[in-house]
């Protein structure tokens, strides 16, 4: 039995939409522990493209059970979308259970959201405009509507009554938006209630059983450890803990049950939104950077910033996360290139420093300091085992793994569930070190090799 935490290491969209599919394959429960429709998981299965904003990945495994936890807010039209798109693929949704103390994402957040980044002109943040800060932070003030106050007409029409009046002064005083109409409003939600109904339980008693049962648990969060709301480049972060202890939180699990934390990382690093990025490439490069990668977000369809592999990032997740290995995703995005760099450490104000800073204005002046390595110019789509790839790649790989001093356990070279190295089954493999660093064994993936 393993229960294991997925997290992204990076800024987000490194494809733990992948990594969590594949690991699916040896969990029994799938839980999603924070964040909304402001995140997107994008699934190859064959000839079939799978996007999905609140429901697990695990889904498509027809005895996985899959669960979305306390600490994710959801936008009851969106899931109910994902529902009837997943049955009229013939995906069963039967195994789905939702928290019925997870928040509620309503139309006056959305709208409130939407308002609220325009105002900010040049000071914005970023967001998706889904409504997802005003649903935690309504959550925060004590203001929020539950799952569970959908499933009771009477609650639920009490409740809204009062606060979409109150929303609605501030869409009309503030923002100069029409207001709402509560009665149309909780209508709509109660037909919403209706559908959703028969997977509404207590996750965390379920979770827990599970436990008990000595099944395989898999945690998968969205987003990444940089837009952490304590722990990442604040304010330009996302409103919840994607960080691993983000995953006991969210769904009612206490941190002794954890027993593997797995982080998923990029061969090279993407953002979306605002705020600085010290490894940002302007030109050819981060051109073909986001064409290879098709680095387009699947909640938005905005394109993302692509820069070099940070490192300083990279241990910081480490350490902030308590990570135990490593997946990097595509690898095969970089096949192209005559050399490669990864950032190494940062100079602030003349200083070099290995440490990720805390401070936003002195990250927004960290200037990257580089190690430049030779590319391999071939393919690596085909790779299915460390030995079919190209040395420099091998290199590459090892390299990145001494600098962040954790092991690499899978290597993604495509979307596609196939074009994946496993090194080490994260899951039930043994916690032993790929790479040799202070005394650690040496194996496949050491620098030394």
């Amino acid at each position: 039995m393993a229960n294991v935490i997925v997290i992204g290491a990076q800024w987000g969209d490194e494809g733990k939409g992948k990594i969590t599919d594949l690991l699916s394959r040896s969990a029994d429960v799938v839980v999603r522990y924070q964040g909304g429709v402001n995140a997107g998981h994008t699934i190859v299965v064959q000839d079939q493209t799978f996007k999905l904003h609140l429901i697990p990945s695990g889904i498509l495994y027809p005895d996985t059970e899959c669960i979305i936890g306390c600490g994710t807010v959801i936008d009851p039209q969106v899931l109910i979308k994902e529902l009837d798109q997943l049955e009229a693929l013939n995906i069963s949704t039967r195994n789905l259970l939702i928290s019925e103390t997870a928040h509620v994402t309503m139309p006056y957040h959305r709208l409130i959201d939407q308002a609220a980044e325009e105002r900010r002109g040049t000071h914005k943040i970023g967001t998706t405009g889904r409504g997802i800060g005003p649903t935690y932070a309504d959550k925060s003030e004590r203001t929020g509507i539950r799952i569970l106050d959908l499933m009771d007409a009477k609650e639920l029409r009490e409740q809204l009554q009062w606060t979409i009046n109150y929303k609605n002064v501030i869409l009309e005083k503030l923002y100069n938006l029409s207001p709402l109409d509560p009665e149309a409003v909780i209508e709509q939600y109660l037909e919403y209630a209706d559908r959703l109904r028969p997977h509404v339980v207590d996750t965390s008693l379920k979770i827990n059983d599970a436990i008990q049962q000595r099944r395989n648990i898999l945690f998968e969060g969205a987003q990444g450890t940089l837009l952490d709301l304590d722990h990442g480049t604040y304010p330009y972060v996302t409103s919840s803990n994607p960080v691993a202890g983000g995953a006991c939180v969210g769904t009612g699990v206490g941190p002794t049950m954890i027993d593997r934390v797995i982080g998923v990382a990029k061969a090279y690093t993407t953002r979306v939104g605002e705020g600085p990025f010290p490894t940002e490439l302007n030109g050819k490069i981060g051109e073909l950077l986001c064409d290879r990668g098709a680095e387009f977000g699947t909640t938005t369809g905005r394109q993302r910033r692509c820069g070099w592999f940070d490192a300083v990032i990279g241990r910081y997740a480490v350490r902030i996360n308590g990570m135990d290995c490593l997946a990097i995703t595509k690898l095969d995005v970089l096949d192209e290139l005559e050399e490669i760099k990864v950032c190494v450490a940062y100079e602030i104000d003349g200083q070099r420093s290995k440490d990720f800073p805390s401070n936003a204005r002195h990250f927004a002046r960290c200037r990257p300091i580089y190690k430049t390595l030779p590319g391999w110019q071939q393919s690596t789509a085909q790779c299915r085992s460390l030995d079919d790839l190209p040395r420099q790649a091998l290199d590459y790989l090892k390299f990145l793994a001494e600098l962040i001093e954790v092991p690499i356990a899978i290597v993604s070279l495509g979307a596609s569930r196939d074009q994946t190295i496993i090194v080490e089954d994260p899951i039930h493999g043994p916690k032993r070190a790929l790479l040799h660093t202070n005394g650690m064994p040496t194996s496949v993936l050491s620098a030394e090799a």
